[in-house]
């Protein structure tokens, strides 16, 4: 209940300032070249196995990781580190950078296994992808933009999320993923890796 109530205050904190503020893409454009682009890529699409691509993604999204991130509520040690007393205009110059750069499938990206993406492609509908994700799977607000991302990033998310060793703003990840197996998440990513 603590982590409930420290989430709501930190992104009521960065929701009240956001709207206020004007994005500055090229300002945040900067900052990412010097500080983002050798993990996430100088054009948004990661190259580095385990490691997002941000091209494309909602501004909403980011800026609400990055918070969390900020605040100590989601460990991934080198962006807690990254985040650690970043304000939120560079928050929102980053978010807004990311947001305005076009989405596309990483440069390394494996060849389609058409039996794979069968597979995943029928795990979509039942664990109601598209409720959240938008029909196009591209995301909206808080919500990721899941197409086009790398594969092994999605495998691993999920299953952090599966297993109960992922924090987000909320728990639907959690619920939607709950009894999936390992050969069915490596399906779902798949599919959805392969899908521009």
């Amino acid at each position: 209940m603590r982590l409930a109530g420290l989430l709501a205050a930190a992104l009521f904190g960065a929701a009240a300032a956001f709207p206020a503020a004007a994005q500055d893409a090229a300002r945040g454009a900067e900052m990412a070249a010097h500080r983002c682009a050798n993990c996430h890529g100088d054009d948004g699409r990661s190259r580095m196995e385990g490691i997002p691509s941000l091209a494309g993604q909602p501004a909403l999204f980011i800026t609400t990781q990055m918070i969390l991130f900020r605040e100590g509520l989601r460990q991934v040690p080198a962006m807690v580190a990254f985040a650690e007393g970043l304000p939120d205009r560079d928050i929102e110059d980053l978010a807004a950078h990311f947001a305005s750069l076009p989405p596309g499938p990483p440069e390394d990206r494996p060849a389609r296994d058409p039996a794979l993406f069968a597979a995943g492609q029928a795990l979509i509908g039942p664990r109601n992808c598209a409720v959240c994700h938008l029909p196009s799977l591209a995301g909206r607000e808080q919500v990721p933009r899941i197409i086009g991302q790398r594969e092994d990033f999605l495998a691993r998310t999920m299953a952090e999320y599966r297993d109960g060793v992922r924090v987000g703003a909320d728990s639907q990840m959690n619920g939607a993923v709950v009894g999936l197996s390992d050969p069915q998440l490596a399906a779902l990513a798949h599919y959805l890796s392969q899908r521009d």
